[in-house]
Formats: C-alpha cells, sequence, structure tokens
C-alpha cells in the first residue's frame, strides 16, 4: 500500500529508504501531490507515534478478528492487540512490516489484491489514514476488501470530509532531503471519496453504509455487505 510504504519511513531516510542528513531543528517534510493540484503534508511522525484518540476509537468498534490493511507502523494494529483481538497488520513495505512486528504485533507483506490468511472470516477490516486510495479504484478496493470480511463482519474506511466528492486520478510522492532539494517519486494510480460519495462507491461494490461518524476533523465509515 503507498500510504503504508510511507509510513513505513524512519525519520532520518526520504521517502525511499534513502539515509539523508538530519536537520539540527526538524525532520524532513514528505507531500503527497496530486495531479488535479492538491498537496497534502504526509504525518508521518503521527503514523510513528502512539495511537492517536481517532485510531483508539476505530480500534473500539472492533469486536472480533480484525485485519488493517495498509498498517504502515503498526500502530493501528498494535491498539487493536492492546484490547485482546486478534489482529493482523498488512503492508507491501518490508519496513512497515519490520516496525509493526516490533511493536510486538503480527504483519504480513503483502498486497491488498494477493490471497491474504482468513478470506472470508474476518469479524472487521480497516482502511485509514487516507488508504481508501490504494490502487486509485475505490469500487475494487473496496469489492476485494467486502470478499476479506465475514457475512456478518464490517468494513471501516477513512474517508474525506463532506464535499470532497469521489476524485480518481495520479499521485507523487515530494520529500525534502538535504541541502533543501525535493526529491520526486513516480508516479502512481490514487484516488479520495469524500463522506457524502462513500455510498455510491460502497453500493456498486456490494457494500452498504452501516455507519457515518467523525472524530474531530476525521470522518469515517463502517460498511457491511449488502
Amino acid at each position: 500500500m503507498v500510504l503504508g510504504r510511507l509510513g513505513g519511513w524512519s525519520a532520518d531516510k526520504d521517502a525511499y529508504g534513502t539515509p539523508v542528513a538530519p536537520r539540527a531543528a526538524t525532520q524532513p517534510d514528505h507531500w503527497l501531490v496530486h495531479t488535479d493540484g492538491r498537496r497534502d503534508l504526509l504525518p508521518v511522525r503521527r503514523w510513528h507515534g502512539p495511537p492517536e484518540p481517532e485510531i483508539e476509537s476505530v480500534a473500539a468498534r472492533c469486536t472480533g478478528p480484525t485485519i488493517d490493511l495498509g498498517c504502515g507502523p503498526g500502530r493501528l494494529t498494535s491498539a487493536l492487540a492492546q484490547r485482546g483481538l486478534v489482529a493482523l497488520g498488512v503492508d507491501i513495505s518490508a519496513e512497515a512490516v519490520r516496525l509493526t512486528q516490533g511493536r510486538g504485533v503480527v504483519a504480513l507483506r503483502r498486497d491488498v489484491f494477493e490471497p491474504l490468511p482468513g478470506e472470508g472470516r474476518w469479524a472487521h477490516a480497516l482502511l485509514v489514514d487516507g488508504n481508501i486510495g490504494i490502487g486509485g479504484d475505490p469500487v475494487r478496493l473496496l469489492r476485494r476488501c467486502g470478499a476479506l470480511i465475514a457475512a456478518d463482519g464490517t468494513l471501516v474506511v477513512e474517508v474525506e470530509p463532506p464535499g470532497a466528492g469521489l476524485w480518481q486520478g495520479q499521485a507523487y510522492v515530494l520529500s525534502e532531503s538535504s541541502g533543501d532539494r525535493e526529491l520526486r517519486g513516480p508516479a502512481f494510480r490514487w484516488a479520495r471519496v469524500g463522506a457524502e460519495a462513500v455510498a455510491r462507491a460502497a453500493t456498486a461494490a456490494g457494500l452498504r453504509v452501516a455507519d457515518r461518524f467523525r472524530f474531530g476533523p476525521r470522518w469515517f465509515a463502517e460498511l457491511a455487505r449488502s
């Protein structure tokens, strides 16, 4: 997962794992730049920190075995395990998987579209921190996630605030490096889904919106099978 891979960065590396000289007062910043002109500062420090209240609120909705897709450094997977749940983190980045395992929880290096353990039996699947954008096709991604959960399971998805609509296109990572240089990564397919647009994508994927909730400025939707 792209954001999972971003979450695997360490503070002394650039977006692609290349060591960079540390700054005295600040660490390098990284942005996700969308081809429609949007530019989002990536909260790498947050991903590497302890679970924030928003993440704890997502974990609190989980009552059974849960798969965390695009787990990054594993703060959500860890929050699930701390609640006594069976939890599996999945990420395409070897560094993200290593960091997740370093929190004492189970993680697997795998693409979400590849075969995964327990397909069709997970009580919950999670897509947070922008991971609804993975692959640039939300309907395909939601359909895949629907195949991972049990008949009475749910999928919790972090979405954009209302008004964002549905956007599909390309994005790339822009990273600061030493000497005030910026490193641009290759373009990849990406997507954004607003809170008001998730129902349409869910319906096309054979799912329905069971609930919408927010915590501060962040919005989420809980989806179930139709």
